[in-house]
């Protein structure tokens, strides 16, 4: 299945559903279970507004969120009957849209954050992606994210489950930072090698804010880009949250968004059918401006950090420069803050053996610089780019078929 463009993504859930009587008293996904007309009704008018996608209330149907609220064993019967819902609303509004499986962040991290590893992550994902596949989902949304791991371990689970469409949207502040400080342009980078359809920003900010970070993403950008900005910044008036961007100003940033590379468009928090029929009206005759990266007249690459992007030149005269080969070790992470000072384009670390991925795991998020892997076994290489949370360059001698599904899988520069 391919997409088309433009389309138009649905509204708000959780402050539309607040409107028609959730109260907050219990998880949003359990309460949508028990009041299935309320979340069809909405779906419906989101569609009859123009939506091409509706997203599946499953945002929070994860293992870790669901046990949060005492349920447990239940994540692919909730799955299941969330998707059935919005398979309803689509029937009922008698018009073609597609469902997107909704999976959002776990709120944990990893070390040394939080406590979890990366296959742990990896593993609540693919449960959930596994249950909204058998449900029968036509695209993946893993959206409103914080932070590289939780969106690098919830796309290779999708992919691991389904050959469906992906998009990966993150949520970040007014300079373009998520909260545990990753660039947006470095998760764009790092996601778009990992193979995403779309890329896109969600909540936290309103339109005027978001545009800002759509220029600088548009000068990365390989995939057609998501915007679903909230309604204008939330203000509290007479004790309540309200939001002051109408539909007819979200919808006059559309050709500004385009502009920059979008091609889907929705909203988030304090938006409504209203306003996505705003967006669906702003887009009446609109010729779409195919995105595409803005370095292809040099032969340079992207490669990113987990926090920052970097643009190298690879055939430049004397190509990229490399002071020296870092080995696994107790002091790695030593030697890495060291050449983060150096003057070389690149930090380059050995993967030798086995007990290497330990001291490479611990010692990654040091990483300032582009990273290049030396590694002469296939294996420890992949086990190396699981690990790590940016993309990498490779130098070694493992052959263009041994490194090929590396290159699809986690982006790998060769």
């Amino acid at each position: 299945m391919e997409l088309y463009f433009p389309l138009v993504l649905d509204g708000a859930n959780g402050t539309e559903l607040q409107k028609r009587g959730y109260d907050s008293s219990k998880c949003t996904e359990a309460w949508v279970l028990e009041h299935p007309e309320v979340m069809v009704q909405l779906q419906r008018e989101y569609i009859e507004a123009g939506s091409d996608v509706v997203y599946a209330p499953t945002f929070g149907a994860n293992r870790v969120k669901l046990e949060e609220n005492g349920i447990f064993n239940q994540v692919g019967d909730f799955n299941r009957r969330l998707v059935e819902i919005s398979k309803k609303a689509v029937e009922s509004a008698g018009k073609d849209a597609l469902i997107a499986g909704d999976i959002a962040t776990t709120g944990k991290f990893l070390a040394p954050l939080g406590d979890l590893t990366f296959d742990e992550l990896y593993d609540i994902y693919h449960e959930q992606a596994e249950a909204l596949e058998e449900a029968g989902v036509d695209m993946f949304v893993v959206e409103t994210i914080m932070t590289v791991p939780d969106a690098r371990a919830a796309l290779l689970a999708v992919k691991d489950v389904s050959d469906k469409p992906v998009l990966v949207s993150f949520t970040c502040d007014e300079n373009g930072r998520t909260l545990t400080g990753t660039d947006v342009c470095a998760a764009l980078v790092i996601m778009q090698g990992m193979g995403i359809d779309a890329f896109g920003l969600n909540c936290s900010t309103g339109p005027e804010e978001m545009l800002a970070q759509f220029k600088r993403l548009g000068e990365f950008a390989e995939v057609p880009l998501a915007v679903k900005p909230n309604a204008g910044l939330p203000e509290v008036v007479d004790g309540k949250t309200v939001y002051s961007c109408t539909p007819e100003e979200l919808a006059s940033y559309t050709d500004r968004f385009n502009g920059a590379g979008a091609a889907m468009f929705g909203g988030c928090c304090g938006t409504g059918p209203d306003h996505i029929a705003a967006l669906k009206g702003s887009l009446g005759g609109f010729s779409l401006k195919k995105p595409c990266p803005q370095h292809t007249d040099r032969n340079q690459v992207v490669c990113a950090t987990e926090k920052d992007a970097f643009v190298l030149d690879m055939d430049a005269a004397g190509g990229i420069s490399v002071d020296t080969v870092l080995s696994c070790d107790a002091d790695l992470e030593t030697k890495i803050k060291k050449e983060n000072r150096g003057d070389a384009d690149v930090i380059a670390i050995e993967i030798a053996k086995d007990a290497d991925l330990d001291e490479f795991g611990a010692a990654q998020y040091a990483i300032r610089k582009p990273l290049c892997i030396a590694c002469e076994d296939a294996k420890l290489l992949e086990e190396a780019l699981r690990l790590y949370q940016g993309r990498a360059i490779y130098a070694g001698s493992l052959s263009t078929d041994e490194l090929a599904p590396m290159v699809r899988k986690y982006g790998l520069i060769i």
